[in-house]
């Protein structure tokens, strides 16, 4: 049958024109980016937000995992074992977004020296992070109390995103979220 008469262009569903409309027009493409282009504004916020979010989730997941393998393997050894940031691997700071170290031994004066290094923690993702004006690492002792080393670290993120990590005289950790930072 042929295709060119207007009975054979009906039983196969077309027109007896040769040429179709394939595509969209000019139109629905302008409609089309409009719609995409609102939808993103939309969301990207919204998006940014919940990775701000993450990255503070991230990060106290990152202290608690250091905190609670410093506390357990200090009781499980019967040994001090101490948490401090160290961006050379060689000696402590108080810069809480560099890498974590957790070493069994005191770290005196914030050198490693022959301390044994546990484990190192990859550095933070979030805008800052503190914990004592002092300066001093967190140290448990055989018993897992931190011995007068308890505080709060405050996690500041980006778009006013935040968490509290505070360590309790008896060594535990709980966390808190930050209104502001």
């Amino acid at each position: 049958m042929r295709t060119d008469s207007p009975i054979g262009a009906a039983l196969h569903g077309g027109t007896s024109s040769p040429a179709r409309q394939r595509g969209l027009t000019l139109v629905e493409l302008l409609v089309a980016i409009a719609v995409m282009t609102l939808l993103f504004g939309w969301a990207l916020p919204s998006f940014q937000t919940l990775s701000a979010r993450q990255e503070v989730s991230a990060e106290v997941m990152r202290l608690k995992t250091a905190l609670a393998l410093a506390r357990n393997t200090a009781i499980a050894r019967r040994a001090t074992v101490t948490v401090c940031p160290s961006h050379d691997r060689l000696s402590c700071n108080n810069d809480w977004t560099s890498p974590l170290m957790v070493i069994q031994g005191r770290a005196e004066g914030g050198n490693i020296g022959s301390d044994e290094v546990l484990r190192i923690l990859d550095d933070s993702r979030v805008v800052s992070v503190s914990y004592r004006q002092d300066g001093r690492p967190v140290r448990y002792g055989a018993l897992g109390r931190p011995a007068g080393h308890n505080g709060t670290f405050h996690i500041c993120g980006r778009h006013d995103t935040g968490a509290r990590v505070i360590v309790s005289n008896f060594g535990r950790v709980r966390v808190e979220d930050a209104a502001t930072c």
